[in-house]
């Protein structure tokens, strides 16, 4: 199932050793806990750290859970962010674990209070797109990196609302984004089958470099549309899940490429655990997978009874969470 990929059409077979398998810190599997029904169909999720809330994203609101009673008890609050009939596509928890972002099929990300007895909107982020795809935050929290459906990525400083730069990153929709380890740069993935590398160093504050622009410091292309990517949190690598079904894993550094099929439909999320060591995908034909970094050695495989539209890890390594088209989110513990 894993290649490496020599020339633009030459893949080259790789065999894992089962010694490859194991080592500190990798998973061997992972347990259902419990669902949070939604009630919709889940398409964004994030989870707070230290963890204890799940925040579900789904028709019009996002909903927050208690990690410690899934399955026990309803959602603690529902925060209404979109007409009924919109869904959330991504929204993004800052580091002081009490402002949350919500992006979707609306012109305007809001910024919630969550320190507030009832959860309230402090702040509206408004662009000309009439929908965002993906959110990314930088690790000081100031800046909120945002990609739309016109193609273009925005930058917006959160604490004075207001935006800070924006540019055509893609020719389609600008589907999905993160951030480097070191905070100097993000990638970004498009419908129009490219992933690009962005210098976002100087940007709302001090000097620009090159590469901040509308010209990418790096620009891979693909047979078919990018709809998820991670960057790995121990830096040089990134994978990239495509419409194809396939991943790809690239050495940013070196260049060198792997590409790994088992899906068997397109990729819709991707995420990297914390520490880097391993990562999961999922999507449409139903599978969540875990996979060793940085080859793509298969660690887990996992069915849903639906597609699995996005998914988030805990900073701690303990708990994965999906979201599917059957209007619920799933939990599950990690087990080493």
């Amino acid at each position: 199932y894993a290649f490496q990929v020599v020339g633009p059409k030459t893949l080259q077979p790789i065999w894992f050793h089962p010694d490859m398998l194991g080592g500190p810190g990798i998973p061997q599997e992972i347990k259902p806990l419990g669902i949070l029904p939604q009630g919709e169909v889940v398409c964004a999720i994030a989870l707070s750290n230290p963890v204890q809330n799940v925040f579900t994203g789904g028709k019009g609101c996002v909903k927050v859970w208690d990690i410690n009673s899934v399955g026990k008890s309803s959602h603690i609050h529902q925060l209404n962010c979109l007409s009924s009939d919109s869904y959330i596509r991504s929204v993004k928890l800052l580091n002081d674990g009490v402002t949350l972002i919500v992006g979707g099929e609306a012109n305007t990300l809001t910024v919630w209070d969550l320190a507030a007895p009832t959860p309230v909107i402090k702040g509206e982020l408004t662009s000309g797109a009439q929908a965002c795809y993906a959110m990314a935050v930088s690790h000081d929290s100031r800046l909120c990196y945002s990609c739309y459906s016109d193609g273009n990525v925005a930058i917006w400083d959160v604490h004075n609302n207001e935006i800070v730069k924006q540019f055509q990153g893609h020719s389609d929709g600008a589907s999905c984004i993160d951030i480097s380890p070191d905070g100097t740069n993000i990638w970004t993935g498009g419908l129009d089958n490219t992933v690009k590398q962005w210098d976002i160093r100087g940007v709302g504050g001090g000097e620009e470099r090159a590469g901040s622009g509308d010209n990418p410091l790096q620009k891979y292309e693909y047979m078919s549309q990018v709809f998820s990517l991670g960057v790995s949190p121990l830096g040089e690598w990134i994978a990239i899940g495509l419409e194809s079904a396939e991943i790809r894993l690239t050495n940013t550094i070196t260049q060198d490429s792997y590409q790994v099929i088992l899906h068997t439909s397109c990729i819709l999320t991707l995420k990297y655990s914390p520490d880097g060591l391993w990562f999961i995908s999922a999507g449409k034909d139903n599978g969540l997978f875990g996979w060793k970094a940085p080859y793509g050695i298969n660690l887990f495989q996992n069915k849903e009874q639906t597609s699995i539209l996005c998914c988030d890890i805990s900073n701690d390594n303990k708990y994965i969470v999906t979201g599917s088209g059957d209007k619920k989110a799933t939990v599950y513990e990690v087990i080493y």
